[in-house]
């Protein structure tokens, strides 16, 4: 089954989408938000999957031509945005680049931040940001969208919550990092609002690239209209049932978490990479120096992963800009 929302007030307008992504129909009468439906997820699941089942037949009433234009984040607003750093490969490759000491016992614990989940941008909005001179970077991820999970879950225990997968941008802003990682208190300033394609989808959408709890598919990237990368995102170190068990070590999970699993990277260097910062990391092994700059105001991204060659959650493709000035 494929979910979105359609731009309306805070939390958008819930209607499910087709397998091609060309058509929807208005789903608000099963549950007017997404949040709603999973907060019910029993109850909305089979009539949302019967309603997607007659979209793909041709016979759902009021079906109309699916505009990824219109449609916000699949959930505008989140109960909690949790993300990982689930490939090791980028961890190792930043750590050998800058000279860093390694983290303790990430081969055993996974890395994890709490993001802002109040403003999650849609696939097509422009990110609005304060200066170039902070060091504004795309991170192209995956992640899962989970019910409410106890505390205390074991990984084996979370992969029964993982209702619906998704595709992110989690922009950066590089220059804030190091300092906010040195006080112990995390990501504040480095991580503004992310962005999501249009659609979620149920992990049987894709077949067998659903495997282990992580998804095999390319994330393809280009920039400013070439091409960037398109890492794989089966190399994950800790799958997304051992994150969400992690997250869940020592709270109870709402509803409508999300949990991402860090820029997707791969280890044979020939599928490129998911952010500027790896590839950064990598001209300065290679040639002693970056060279790659980060983004300015009207550089433009664009991530699409697919699925069989159809596309799986839709593109994002969008615009960094100057914000405008506060009131």
């Amino acid at each position: 089954m494929k979910l979105a929302s359609l731009k309306s007030g805070k939390d958008g307008r819930l209607v499910v989408v087709s397998r091609d992504l060309q058509r929807a129909v208005d789903a608000t009468g099963i549950a007017p938000t997404l949040l709603l439906a999973l907060e019910d997820w029993a109850a909305a699941s089979p009539r949302l999957q019967a309603l997607y089942e007659q979209l793909n037949a041709g016979t759902a009433d009021g079906a109309f031509a699916f505009d990824p234009a219109q449609a916000a984040a699949p959930m505008p607003r989140a109960p909690q945005w949790c993300d990982g750093s689930a490939f090791l490969n980028h961890a190792r490759l930043m750590e050998k680049a800058f000279n860093m000491p390694p983290l303790p016992d990430t081969d055993t614990i996974p890395l994890m931040y709490r993001g802002g989940s109040d403003d999650l941008l849609g696939p097509g909005d422009d990110v609005p940001l304060p200066d170039e001179a902070h060091g504004i970077d795309f991170e192209g991820e995956f992640g899962v969208i989970v019910d409410r999970v106890p505390m205390g879950v074991t990984s084996a225990q979370a992969r029964k919550h993982i209702l619906l997968l998704v595709q992110i941008n989690d922009v950066s802003l590089r220059s804030f990092g190091p300092r906010e990682m040195k006080t112990g208190f995390g990501f504040f300033h480095a991580k503004p609002s992310s962005s999501f394609a249009p659609v979620a989808v149920t992990p049987d959408e894709i077949g067998e690239a659903w495997k282990d709890a992580r998804v095999h598919l390319d994330l393809a990237i280009d920039y400013n209209g070439h091409w960037f990368g398109n890492p794989n995102g089966s190399e994950m170190s800790f799958g997304f049932d051992q994150l969400v068990a992690h997250a869940a070590k020592t709270r109870r999970l709402s509803a409508g978490t999300i949990i991402g699993s860090g820029t997707v990277s791969n280890a044979d260097g020939q599928k490129g990479s998911a952010c500027i910062a790896e590839r950064r990391a990598i001209e300065s092994i290679e040639q002693g120096a970056p060279k790659t700059s980060f983004m300015k105001f009207g550089d433009r991204v664009r991530m699409e992963a697919r699925w069989q060659g159809q596309p799986v959650f839709g593109a994002i493709d969008q615009r960094v800009v100057q914000a405008p000035a506060a009131d």
